[in-house]
């Protein structure tokens, strides 16, 4: 069978765990190859930058050789998007930005193949190639695939119920940046609104078996504040945040050595 590091994260987490990964969104490879040691999964971002599918294959195959989990946001909940990074290997998948439990349950159904979905079949890459016997595949794939929804919309959080029992669906995500947008406090994503509504999220995705996670810059006090609040895995800061916050700390020690 391929292999799989998506299974020991959820380990990890249901072993009480805080898990934590890093953002990928410049292009080069040898970033996640570079930054793999070091994490237990990379959110690979496909929403917010220009990185083309190409460039998320190279991201896919340095995290499975490093052994961390990939996980993929797409930039909609489209099929075609769904498929193309499906089938080059994503170990998970997140919807941006849902308005219903709806759309979530049309995504959760496109990336389960049936009888628990409508996923298209055609996996190269996850198959092997071929190498691997069909049914074999198709049950692993079902059972193994993280599937995740971000809930950044007020929309959403109305309907966070009826989200909470789509089968097949793994885990719920913040996105504190777009939620606080939504309910009128962008930015301000340690307001008492906010939090208390992240709270009940967390409370309620752990209460119906789903795991809770977050997207995040590299800020260790608001990972604090969202660890509080019960989210268990965090995507903290990213590659280029990396790199500028290294840069400076570097440069200063430096100079204030001077």
């Amino acid at each position: 069978m391929i292999s799989t590091h998506i299974n020991r994260m959820r380990e990890k987490l249901r072993a009480g765990e805080i898990v934590l990964g890093a953002g990928i969104s410049l292009c080069d490879l040898t970033v996640t190859e570079a930054l793999a040691p070091l994490v237990d999964f990379f959110w690979i971002d496909l929403e917010h930058n220009a990185m083309t599918t190409e460039s998320m294959l190279g991201h896919l195959i340095a995290a499975r050789a490093g052994g961390a989990a990939s996980i993929v946001r797409i930039p909609s909940g489209d099929v075609a998007w769904i498929k193309r990074v499906l089938d080059s290997g994503a170990e998970g998948i997140i919807l941006p930005r849902a308005y219903s439990a709806s759309e979530v349950a049309a995504f959760v159904s496109a990336c389960r193949y049936p009888p628990m979905g409508t996923r298209g079949f055609g996996p190269r890459r996850p198959m092997q190639y071929g190498r691997l016997p069909q049914q074999d595949y198709l049950k692993q794939a079902n059972r193994d695939l993280f599937v995740v929804a971000q809930v950044e919309t007020k929309e959403l959080v109305a309907e966070l119920d009826d989200v909470l029992k789509i089968e097949g669906l793994d885990s719920l995500v913040l996105g504190p940046q777009d939620l606080s947008g939504s309910m009128g406090r962008l930015g301000e994503t340690t307001h008492p609104d906010v939090v208390a509504t992240m709270r009940m999220i967390a409370s309620k995705a752990k209460a119906a078996g789903k795991f809770i996670g977050a997207g995040l810059g590299a800020n260790r006090e608001f990972a604090r504040v969202l660890i509080d609040c019960g989210v268990q895995w965090l995507q903290a800061g990213g590659d280029f945040e990396y790199t500028m916050k290294g840069c400076a700390a570097t440069f200063n020690d430096i100079r204030a050595g001077m």
